[in-house]
């Protein structure tokens, strides 16, 4: 699938790729920003599904639910990519029911750097094809695509400090 919009946020870890691969592995705690009332989610929030793999392998599949103004969300993810302690990659399946962003692909990547590591998080994203989340999504989905990856590098920031203290 082709997708229009990108966004990214890089972060130096004070963690080995293999520590902070294990961190980003668990996709519960990769994702626990989505799970809180935030602004950003205009007060809702989402609660998460794994398979036996726990997101962890290759064809696992995450499923999220939850709502947003009374709209009820849904959207499905497949992991698509895991090479260990470098990169992990998921993708929308099926159609998501979202109201900022669209289809999407997201992941990271993990880079040596001293004794640490570097870390890119990314998305790349369609609005949604609804009418209104067309317009929806050209109002507000780069903030939305940008606060995620942040969260997510910062996230990964913090433990690498919890990892080095």
């Amino acid at each position: 699938m082709d997708y229009p919009f990108t966004e990214m946020a890089s972060a130096e870890i004070a963690a080995t790729p293999e520590q902070l691969f294990a961190h980003l592995d668990d996709h519960a705690r990769l994702a626990a920003h989505m799970e809180k009332r935030s602004a950003m989610m205009m007060g809702g929030h989402m609660t998460y599904a794994f398979d036996d793999a726990g997101g962890r392998a290759v064809g696992s599949v995450i499923r999220m639910g939850g709502s947003v103004l009374g709209v009820t969300l849904e959207v499905e993810e497949v992991v698509t990519e895991r090479i260990p302690p470098r990169r992990k990659v998921w993708e929308t399946i099926g159609r998501p029911r979202l109201l900022i962003i669209g289809a999407y692909r997201m992941g990271f990547d993990i880079e040596p750097k001293g004794g640490g590591s570097t870390v890119r998080v990314f998305i790349d994203y369609r609005h949604p094809t609804s009418l209104a989340g067309r317009v929806l999504g050209r109002l507000f989905a780069r903030a939305y695509a940008r606060w995620c990856v942040e969260r997510m590098a910062q996230d990964a920031v913090h433990a690498g400090k919890a990892r080095a203290g």
